[in-house]
């Protein structure tokens, strides 16, 4: 949503009264609220100057920091005189590394596949992750479908390494001829197992004694930046 000058204007001047309310000195109110918030000064100050306004996250936590209602703080709202209600900060969401095809594949073997250290993206999810959690970003076209269920390059998939994988779950796999982790449906037909992908130009994947499940994907979005 764009933010008119007016929304920011409005806003600022809301943050200055809250400040005030707060006993919060005017000269020092934007370096209290960095060093509180964890933001740059410099994104303080352009609140404080109708610049910009701060996220959702950010806008909770400034709420409960200066002791007011975040409706109000962003809005305007007032809660006591609408039928808005304020039900409470936003609750953090865990987070869960953005791994390689290739860690994934290596994932519970002898070898670590990679450490927590090297990992640069990190992404929330309230998704009910059973055992450990990473993120894949997804290659190829094989999960591209012309109709229904399609999960095309580019998305970003959540596995759940501990959750039972059944007929028509979305898993993450391993064979034993491959150098890296595959993304395809399990298909469980009598005493036979295939891998299936969604794109029906693909073949499906038999698979013997030669497949490791690694994981189930719960949950998959696409990021634009």
């Amino acid at each position: 949503m764009v933010q008119t000058e007016t929304v920011r204007k409005e806003f600022s001047q809301r943050l200055a009264q809250a400040c005030k309310n707060a006993g919060i000195d005017e000269h020092g109110r934007g370096v209290a609220i960095s060093r509180a918030l964890g933001v740059s000064s410099k994104g303080v100050s352009k609140w404080f100057n109708a610049e910009t306004m701060p996220r959702q996250l950010a806008m909770q936590e400034l709420a409960k920091f200066l002791g007011v209602d975040p409706l109000w703080l962003q809005h305007g709202v007032n809660t006591e005189e609408s039928n808005v209600r304020y039900v409470g900060p936003k609750r953090d969401s865990a987070k869960y590394p953005l791994i390689s095809w290739v860690s994934a594949g290596a994932w519970n073997e002898a070898c670590e596949p990679y450490t927590l250290k090297d990992i640069d993206e990190w992404f929330e999810s309230d998704a009910h992750i059973e055992g450990e959690g990473f993120w894949l970003r997804v290659q190829g076209d094989s999960m591209t479908s012309p109709v229904g269920l399609s999960i095309p390059e580019g998305m970003i998939v959540l596995v759940d390494t501990d959750k039972e994988p059944k007929n028509g779950s979305l898993v993450i796999a391993k064979l034993v001829d491959a150098n890296e982790a595959t993304f395809k449906k399990l298909v469980l037909d009598g005493g036979s197992a295939f891998l299936k992908p969604l794109n029906p130009q693909y073949p499906l994947i038999p698979i013997n004694g030669d497949c490791r499940i690694i994981g189930v994907v719960v949950e998959a979005k696409i990021r634009f930046v």
